[in-house]
């Protein structure tokens, strides 16, 4: 039970045991803010899941895939290729901030902001910074799309999340292999390369395709608006 607690600890303190009590508190307070905004179920999830992927891409070597003997000949580099299975969840955040704004209208830019602050202590401050700039570029993107187009829901998820992706993609990887190069004294090019791209854009765009299909077909019963914002 000792080790199980301490694992706990570790993971609410990003291995910093003295500052479980600060850290329980800016939780609570991270909780209790989201639903004086009157965030629920999908704000929640939204807000703990930046923080836990970026944190992947600098504390997760225990599941990252090297690709390099597989695709580094057609790529035609010996730069070791890291591919992060949590790269697929990422797809999601979109999706997430669309049900999100659906649950609490434009207040969840201020959701994004909480999540990248809590990114600073869970993560890297270089995978931070790149991922709060992926964020302020491709959430923006996102959010025009998805509140100023006169298409149906189901279409606004899907062209939202194709137009915002290729953006995060490209600052993101570019952060995470230079927070990797600082941290780890990887080569450059290990997450910045393009079978990484690839990975990225099909991870986020499955489940946007996923769930625009989902409320397609609630469309077409007549269980969601198609003009909701």
């Amino acid at each position: 039970m000792e080790s199980v607690w301490n694992e706990i600890v570790g993971a609410l303190t990003n291995g910093a045991p003295d500052q479980l009590w600060l850290a329980l508190l800016g939780l609570a307070a991270t909780g209790t803010l989201i639903w004086f905004l009157q965030g629920r179920t999908w704000a929640y999830v939204y807000v703990a899941l930046i923080p836990l992927l970026n944190w992947s891409f600098g504390k997760s070597a225990a599941i990252e895939i090297n690709l390099t003997e597989v695709l580094g000949p057609y790529l035609g580099t010996a730069t070791p290729i890291v591919f992060n299975p949590l790269t697929i969840a990422t797809g999601m955040v979109f999706v997430l901030r669309d049900f999100v704004q659906r649950e609490m209208g434009h207040k969840v830019l201020a959701l994004m902001a909480l999540a990248i602050a809590w990114s600073f202590y869970y993560s890297w401050p270089v995978i931070a910074i790149a991922s709060a700039t992926a964020f302020a570029i491709s959430e923006s993107v996102d959010w025009l799309i998805y509140t100023f187009t006169k298409y149906r829901l189901s279409t606004r998820i899907l062209l939202s999340s194709a137009a915002a992706s290729p953006i995060d993609t490209t600052v993101f990887l570019y952060g995470a292999d230079l927070a990797r190069q600082m941290n780890l004294g990887d080569p450059p090019g290990t997450m910045f390369n393009a079978a990484n791209f690839v990975f990225f854009i099909l991870g986020k765009m499955v489940g946007a395709v996923v769930v625009s299909a989902m409320i397609r077909a609630r469309e077409k019963r007549g269980e969601v608006d198609p003009a909701a914002a």
